[in-house]
């Protein structure tokens, strides 16, 4: 990419998540029916599942979900991230660990959503890796009747061609902490996520979507990461597959933009509430 152009979705998102920060300041005291990683929220009857929100490899669940999460909480939805598959604790880095294990984590984030806001089920919101979770776990850790809902934003579904995954967290201004992950711990979850890898054919082996659960795949014809992009959709009943150019044909975003387009954000909420879904107002997410 041309230092200009970084230099500009820099701009961009940082612009997005100061944005972001005032959001979730705002609806921190906003009533308990709503929130963004507020533990008092209780859902509403206009919302009854609670969000569960997966971030992208190398990327953590508050700086993915910095636009994201405020949006669906001013929506009126409980809405609750994590950092998954950190190498350590100590590194805000997160999904470099195998697949099995961060599902593992996951699931029992899911039981502790449920728990704490009283919900017999979750909807899934994922993104890159966390899309592929959101799709994984559900099948092959078997809470998928604990699931009513997944939105996967460009998941790596039946594996990508390209190697280099690790990419939300370098346009964060994490790559210095990536990279140190990386170095010290390697990354079990990107050999995983090619095509032919053991986490790929573990959930493409039989149908993929599960009974009692509606999937919305979205992706980007721009996405330089996850590709060919058609590899993210499901070709199964149950499932809607669309490309963000389908509905605004002139927005350029790219694989880690799709976390931070208003025009995404607005496909998700149509995709958790297709009863009282919305005119999409075209926008321009981050080229990236």
């Amino acid at each position: 990419m041309p230092n200009r152009l970084r230099r500009a979705v820099a701009g961009l998102i940082a612009a997005v998540l100061l944005t972001a920060s005032a959001t979730t300041a705002t609806t921190a005291n906003a009533a308990p029916s709503s929130g963004f990683d507020n533990w008092s929220c209780k859902p509403s009857a206009a919302h009854p599942n609670p969000l569960v929100l997966l971030h992208g490899l190398g990327g953590n669940g508050p700086g993915n979900y910095s636009f994201l999460g405020p949006f669906l909480a001013a929506k009126g939805y409980c809405a609750f991230t994590l950092a998954y598959g950190q190498a350590t604790p100590a590194i805000p880095v997160g999904g470099t660990v195998s697949i099995a294990q961060s599902s593992a984590e996951i699931q029992a984030f899911v039981q502790q959503v449920r728990q704490a806001t009283g919900a017999a089920k979750v909807d899934i919101v994922g993104h890159s890796e966390g899309g592929f979770q959101s799709i994984y776990g559900p099948k092959v850790r078997g809470y998928a009747g604990q699931v009513g809902k997944v939105v996967a934003l460009a998941p790596p579904t039946h594996g990508t061609e390209f190697g280099g995954l690790v990419s939300v967290g370098d346009y964060l201004g994490l790559r210095p902490l990536v990279d140190q992950v990386l170095q010290q711990f390697g990354c079990p979850a990107c050999d995983e996520l090619i095509v032919g890898g053991a986490a790929v054919a573990k959930l493409t082996t039989g149908p993929i979507a599960q009974p009692g659960v509606a999937y919305t795949v979205i992706a980007s014809r721009f996405d330089a990461l996850v590709t060919p992009h058609e590899t993210s959709f499901i070709r199964e009943p149950g499932v809607t597959n669309k490309y963000v150019q389908d509905t605004c044909p002139l927005d350029p975003v790219g694989h880690v933009g799709l976390a931070f387009d208003p025009t995404v954000a607005q496909l998700v909420a149509n995709a958790l509430d297709p009863a009282h879904a919305s005119r999409v107002v075209c926008a321009f997410g981050p080229p990236l």
